[in-house]
């Protein structure tokens, strides 16, 4: 190869590599226009840069101490309560006769109102009818046994002893009459408190026993619910505490209520406390099984809430950096509570405090410090939360 190919060669690939290096590398552009090539791409376009940046930190950009802040805000928890619960019948008894039989007859029908003491069915009695009569025969046979043994013993024909024993007969032939009676009683099956009879699940004619369900009685004026609250409401949860529910069956109707008793301990398998409040059932809306959403309110805890871009750990813990008077000062904070927008914290934070959320590592302890939207230090008043918090 001549001389003057090679040359040629050398000089093409001289000029590659310098139009590589004033491609890719970092400040070329800027080393070329101090060399005085400003009319390279390049060059020009590395000057632009320049002068923006320039004037973005004119304006009072991001420069340097410059930070991002957020206003502390007031959050109450604890405040509210909600839970699912099951209605019942403020009583309810499911009725079985006392003894064997033959059903007769019943005497009421399902859906039915019945009193206290009403007759809901009765059972075969003819027995009992005889074991009554002889009972009541017996009594007036001892009775008049008796008084023949007083007249007797007005003429001394009887003796004391005779009389006692005749007194005692008469005795007795009463408590053998009663029994008889509350057997003969027993046979009719009466509700034993006023209510709404349910389904009947047998039919005249049937042979029960003690065992037998005759049929169910809901006294449902008022329901009761039963509900479990978490543990850490059983320290505010109380009889006569007030609340609200909301049937799932009537979801446009709102129940007011109390609580009418708490369990005395808490469960330990579920850590819940078994809580019973009390609705009034005017118009027998409600029924027993029903399913309701309860809802208390409670005082509640009020606590500081940040933004959880402010919250940061060291060595003792987590704090934030508050600014104080145009400076930063480092708070220790305790988290309470975190949520999907703010972190609710234990510490001496006040509502007309703002906390850095952004350009953390510009702060230092005491230092001044400036906004990002500012370009002089932060002043400590409410409206430069508000600024922050915009920014």
């Amino acid at each position: 190869m001549s001389i003057w190919k090679q040359l040629a060669l050398t000089l093409l690939v001289l000029v590659a590599a310098a139009a590589i290096w004033a491609r890719f590398y970092p400040g070329a552009g800027d080393h070329l226009a101090r060399w005085g090539v400003d009319w390279l791409p390049v060059a020009a376009t590395s000057a632009a840069s320049e002068s923006e940046d320039g004037n973005r930190r004119g304006r009072g950009g991001w420069g340097q101490g410059s930070v991002v802040t957020a206003p502390v805000i007031e959050s109450t928890i604890n405040d509210r309560l909600s839970a699912i619960g099951t209605g019942r019948a403020a009583r309810s008894v499911t009725i079985t006769p006392y003894t064997s039989g033959r059903m007769t007859e019943i005497l009421v029908e399902s859906g039915a109102s019945v009193k206290r003491g009403d007759i809901i069915a009765t059972l075969d009695s003819e027995t009992e009818q005889i074991a009554f009569d002889r009972a009541r025969i017996a009594l007036g046979d001892a009775e008049a046994r008796l008084e023949r043994i007083k007249a007797l013993r007005s003429s001394n024909t009887a003796s004391a002893v005779q009389q006692t024993d005749a007194e005692l007969a008469v005795e007795n032939a009463r408590l053998a009459l009663r029994d008889a009676e509350l057997e003969l009683e027993r046979r009719s099956i009466r509700a034993p408190i006023s209510g709404i009879v349910g389904i009947l699940p047998i039919t005249a004619g049937n042979y029960v026993t003690a065992q037998s369900e005759i049929a169910t009685v809901d006294d449902r004026s008022e329901i009761l619910v039963d509900f479990w609250v978490p543990e850490r409401y059983a320290g505010t949860v109380s009889v006569g505490s007030s609340l609200t529910a909301v049937s799932i069956a009537r979801p446009g109707e709102v129940f007011e209520g109390n609580v009418s008793a708490v369990d005395n301990r808490i469960d330990a398998a579920s850590r819940t406390l078994h809580v019973q409040a009390r609705l009034d059932n005017d118009g027998d809306r409600l029924r027993a099984g029903m399913s309701f959403q309860v809802t208390m309110r409670f005082p509640g805890d009020v606590h500081p809430a940040v933004d959880p871009l402010a919250v940061q750990w060291g060595a003792d813990g987590a704090f934030v950096w508050a600014i104080r008077n145009g400076r930063a000062e480092r708070v220790h904070v305790r988290i309470v509570q975190r949520n999907a927008e703010s972190v609710l914290v234990d510490a001496q934070l006040a509502t007309d405090d703002v906390v850095v959320t952004e350009g953390i590592h510009a702060v230092r302890e005491g230092a001044e410090v400036r906004l990002a939207s500012r370009d002089r230090p932060a002043a400590p008043q409410q409206g430069d939360g508000a600024a922050a918090s915009g920014s």
